[in-house]
């Protein structure tokens, strides 16, 4: 998975691979730059105003960073992380690099990034928990024991009960998550994915995408290859920090996102135009769709800001 993702030729390496193959919240309205915006806002009055680093982990295309950076504060140091090429068009004032800086005062934003961090898929078999290998052309084997480490990680927090169930080992995303976290000084991370429930998902949930179909998950670097989040996980990870877990829905409808319908004043124009932002905004709300991402806010030094 890591060497089809992240790998020489893989998917994540080339210009453009996520908006060419998926939609994202960034997608769909205006209104989720913005609610990030008053967000951002609350941290960095709470830290005093002074010096104030958003880093984005995994920007992919650069989006929510291009839309801060039209009317963020000059005094705003604006950085997007990801191993593509630096987007095209991308305003000059959001630096791109392959890692985060080292320690910054400021906000993490991770925002489906989690979901693409490598995981090692198990499966329970007649001769206990196997991890599932995957050729290149998707023939499947589960032979391998697992090792001990991702055993423990599977009785806390994946539990598998049948033969034929499948888990996601996510010891890795905890790692990546607290080492992304430890970055940050003062400030706060955030995190946005779809969260795995074991008891409902005992197939697993890794899939791939491809142009904006799902498609089997083939680690041949032609699609991309996703899997849920074991976000309560991946929070106690980070130790000695306040942290709330809520749905996308709730944190948005927190930063001021309605999705009301807007009432009819006469001007046909006008309300067709608001008529078409509310649609988005409930996009961006509905529980069976965005509105289900479940955001993981984790404050170090300041109180959480919602």
């Amino acid at each position: 998975m890591a060497e089809a993702l992240y790998g020489d030729g893989g998917f994540y390496r080339a210009a453009g691979a996520p908006a060419a193959h998926f939609r994202t919240a960034a997608h769909v309205s205006p209104a989720w730059s913005q609610a990030w915006r008053q967000l951002l806002e609350r941290v960095d009055s709470a830290l005093g105003g002074k010096t104030f680093v958003v880093v984005e982990k995994g920007a992919g295309g650069g989006e929510l960073l291009a839309a801060l950076a039209a009317d963020a504060p000059r005094r705003w140091r604006l950085v997007g992380v990801d191993v593509c090429p630096r987007p095209t068009g991308l305003p000059a004032r959001v630096e791109w690099r392959e890692e985060p800086p080292d320690a910054f005062v400021g906000a993490l934003l991770a925002v489906e990034w989690l979901d693409v961090v490598p995981v090692d898929v198990v499966e329970r078999t007649e001769a206990g928990l196997r991890l599932v290998e995957v050729a290149p052309d998707g023939r499947e084997r589960a032979e391998l024991p697992v090792p001990r480490d991702d055993e423990e990680w599977l009785a806390r927090w994946w539990r598998t009960a049948e033969v034929g169930d499948r888990a996601e080992v996510g010891r890795s995303r905890d790692d990546a998550w607290a080492d992304a976290v430890a970055r940050v000084t003062r400030g706060v991370a955030v995190a946005v994915d779809y969260a795995v429930e074991p008891r409902r998902d005992v197939a697993g949930t890794l899939t791939g995408y491809r142009e904006g179909r799902q498609v089997l998950p083939v680690p041949d670097a032609s699609c991309d290859l996703t899997a849920h989040v074991r976000m309560d996980s991946c929070a106690q990870a980070v130790g000695g920090v306040e942290s709330m877990l809520l749905s996308q829905r709730d944190a948005l409808q927190r930063l001021g996102v309605t999705g009301r319908r807007p009432s009819y004043d006469g001007d046909a124009r006008s309300y067709l135009t608001e008529l078409s932002r509310a649609g988005a905004d409930a996009e961006l709300l509905d529980p069976g769709g965005l509105g289900g991402f479940t955001w993981l806010l984790q404050a170090k030094g300041l109180p959480l800001p919602l």
